[in-house]
């Protein structure tokens, strides 16, 4: 009966005697290996990065907006060419917010304008997005702002305007677009619904604020005016475009947003940062899904490739197999022998593709672009790794089964009859 360590060495020299089927075989686990490592570390990362985002939205505000009521284009269809925006069902305007502000649970509501303007600066132009609200609730919505040094804060000067750090100096640029203290031409152009002209509307203001990035997408890119400049500006008429409401806690926003729907139903739009962080990580799920089934399929053809491996083994070393049961080798001895070389294929090729996969991984990172205009590393943990090698070597030994028990079952007269 052979030890454990005789079955060893015998396993590594008959790999070693078929070299080059050996290392195929490997490549095979390898691949499937790598695959997997490099799509968990990139769906990680992937999900992080929306994550932190997000979190840099406090996780007590409503998002509310009037919902849009469908209309029938040509055809039959919703909208189409020449057919006019759809109207809001519901329009935000002071009465709203002073209702949903009196309401259980509800700490504050800010209510804000948005539009899209072209800035002068000097010689230059361009065009950013504009939020009008109080400058001094910015804190609210973005925990983790922070100016740079000599911001102030001017809520009741309506030719006040603060700036995102990337429309103070465009990524790319290689001088700042504003600075503070500096003037601004801001020009809104839109059409009067009375004549159906297109008009514009402009307004000087003074930069007494840049933001530090926070990570919010609605303040790094945009310029913020106190309501009244946004109200005249924008031509708003106190009709407002969205409305933040703050929750007293994190705890009330389901039984707040419960309380809005019971009074407007429908007819308003209401997204919270909780349901936000849900369809993302659902959408990221399935992606890492997918991709994750592509991996394990190759890991599948690694393991077929195994079963080729040994099955084509068994058949070139019957006479091998009959000698060492003529010399007193039991049938498990010969169903180890073919067990341990399965799962050497499948250590060797499960450590490379560990190996293979944080490289291959950090290469596909460098074309992934999670949000921030900037490239994630890959993220790997040790809980996945150790699953992924398991998973390779389970498999590996899974495959060897069977010809493993194909080769235990000869008998010797027959294996040493076998040319």
């Amino acid at each position: 009966m052979l030890n454990i360590k005789e079955i060893f060495i015998l396993s590594f020299e008959s790999l070693s005697d078929r070299k080059v089927r050996s290392i195929l075989t490997i490549l095979m686990v390898m691949v499937g290996s790598a695959l997997l490592i490099a799509v968990g570390g990139i769906g990680a990362s992937f999900t992080d990065a929306f994550s932190k985002q997000f979190r840099n939205l406090a996780p007590n505000i409503l998002f509310i907006s009037s919902s849009q009521q469908a209309q029938e284009g040509p055809g039959g269809g919703v909208g189409g060419a020449g057919t006019p925006p759809p109207a809001p069902k519901i329009t935000l305007n002071a009465a709203i917010v002073n209702r949903i502000h009196s309401l259980p649970f509800v700490s504050d509501v800010i209510s804000t304008y948005r539009g899209s303007v072209t800035v002068q600066s000097q010689s230059e132009s361009k065009t950013d997005s504009i939020l009008s609200m109080d400058p001094q609730k910015l804190i609210v919505i973005a925990p983790t702002l922070e100016y740079t040094d000599g911001s102030t804060l001017q809520p009741n000067n309506p030719s006040s305007m603060i700036v995102a750090q990337n429309v103070a100096n465009p990524p790319g640029d290689a001088n700042p677009f504003l600075v503070l203290g500096q003037s601004a031409k801001v020009t809104y152009s839109f059409v009067d619904s009375t004549t159906g002209q297109q008009k514009e509307e402009s307004k000087n203001f003074i930069v007494t604020g840049i933001i530090k990035e926070t990570g919010n997408p609605t303040i790094d890119s945009a310029i913020v005016i106190n309501p009244q400049a946004g109200n005249s500006l924008l031509q708003k008429s106190g009709k407002f475009d969205s409305l933040f409401a703050i929750a007293q806690t994190t705890n009330f926003v389901d039984v707040v947003e419960q309380e809005i729907r019971s009074l407007y139903g429908n007819n308003i739009g209401i997204t919270t940062v909780k349901a936000i962080l849900k369809t993302i990580e659902q959408f990221t799920g399935q992606i890492n899904a997918f991709l994750n089934s592509i991996a394990i399929i190759s890991l599948v053809v690694g393991a077929v490739g195994i079963i080729t491996t040994l099955y084509t083994a068994v058949i070139e070393r019957t006479r091998e197999i009959g000698t060492l049961k003529a010399i007193g080798a039991q049938n498990s001895d010969i169903l180890a022998l073919f067990l341990v070389e399965a799962l050497l294929i499948g250590i060797f090729g499960a450590t490379i593709g560990l190996l293979a996969g944080i490289g291959f991984g950090y290469g596909l990172s460098a074309t992934v672009v999670p949000g921030n205009g900037s490239s994630s590393p890959p993220i790997y943990t040790a809980n996945d790794m150790a699953r992924v090698w398991m998973i390779s070597v389970g498999l590996s030994i899974v495959a060897g089964v069977v010809p493993a028990l194909q080769a235990s079952r000869l008998l010797p007269v027959q294996a040493l009859r076998s040319q």
